[in-house]
Order: C-alpha cells, then structure tokens, then sequence
C-alpha cells in the first residue's frame, strides 16, 4: 500500500491542461465538485494528509500524488500502486471527507475520459452510474494525452474497482 514509483513527482503535462479548466457545480449539483491543482501536493502535506486522514501516525504518503479536491476538501490523488510503472499507469483515488474513498480509473487516460464523461472523482465513487454529461473540453484534452481508448466513465470506474477490488479493506487495515 505504501509502494512509490521512485518518488517521481512530476507532474503529467495531461493534468497540468486538467488544471486550466474550470469546473461548474451548479446549485442544482448536476456539476462536478472538482477542484484539480497545478501541481501534486508536496510529499510532507501527503503524509501528514493521510495520518490524519486514517488515524495511524505511522503511514507515509509516499504511495499517493494529491492533485485536486472537491469542495469539501475530499482529494483526488494518483496511487502508486503498480510496482515501477510510470505514473500515468498508475490508478486513480478519492478519498472523501467524510470517509468515502474509491478506486475512480486504473489509470491516467482512463481518468481524463471519466473528466470527459461529465464526472469527477467524487462523483465516479459517490455516483458511478449517473447519466454522462460529456465536455468538450476535457474531451479534447482526453484525445489529446490518453493512451486508451474511450470508454463511458461508468465502464471505466467499474474496471477499475474491479481491478483493485480490495482497495476499501486495504484503507481500512491503515485505518486501525
């Protein structure tokens, strides 16, 4: 759980774009409450993130790059998850700040075409199945970085947790 890609914190020039592109969550919340930095967290705002996130003043955050929230502070973060593999195939994570987490793409280009879909972290793990909202944008963003193929965000974050199947017992074995 704590595996690191060799402590790259580079940040992916597809999430950079991601990050120029503002997200509208309306009042009637048919948005996406998505807020994606410029620049992965720092290493020590990680760790101190996750200790308090799970209680256990033990972990370090050398497995995750933060790089976005939602409106109450949940964080999206790449987990590094898959041994010597780059970052970009690296899974995608929620981490809700109210406890919720889930495995949103098992990779990169997966994660810009659920960006693309009309879903955003927190809604891949609180609303999986909710109707596509497509963005052009994001779309041209997808065509222009991801290396898989399009696929609606409901298939891709299905795979993914299908994948990463324990991904919730995990988080709960770093929580005692």
């Amino acid at each position: 759980m704590t595996e690191t890609t060799g402590g790259d914190r580079r940040f992916p020039p597809a999430l950079a774009e991601v990050a120029r592109v503002e997200f509208e969550y309306g009042e009637d919340g048919e948005g996406v409450d998505f807020e994606p930095y410029d620049a992965f967290d720092s290493a020590e705002e990680t760790t101190d993130w996750l200790r308090s996130w799970t209680g256990n003043r033990e972990l370090d955050g050398g497995a995750y790059r933060v790089f976005g929230q939602d409106g109450t502070g949940g964080l999206a973060a790449i987990w590094c998850a898959r041994p010597g593999r780059p970052l970009a195939e690296q899974p995608v994570v929620f981490f809700g700040s109210e406890g919720e987490r889930g495995v949103v793409a098992g990779n990169l280009s997966d994660f810009l075409w659920v960006l693309a879909d009309g879903s955003g972290p927190q809604e891949a793990v609180e609303y999986p199945d909710q109707k596509a909202r497509p963005n052009a944008t994001l779309a041209e963003i997808a065509e222009r970085h991801a290396t898989t193929r399009r696929r609606p965000a409901r298939v891709i974050i299905a795979e993914a947790r299908a994948e990463f199947a324990t991904f919730d017992e995990d988080i709960d074995e770093l929580c005692r």
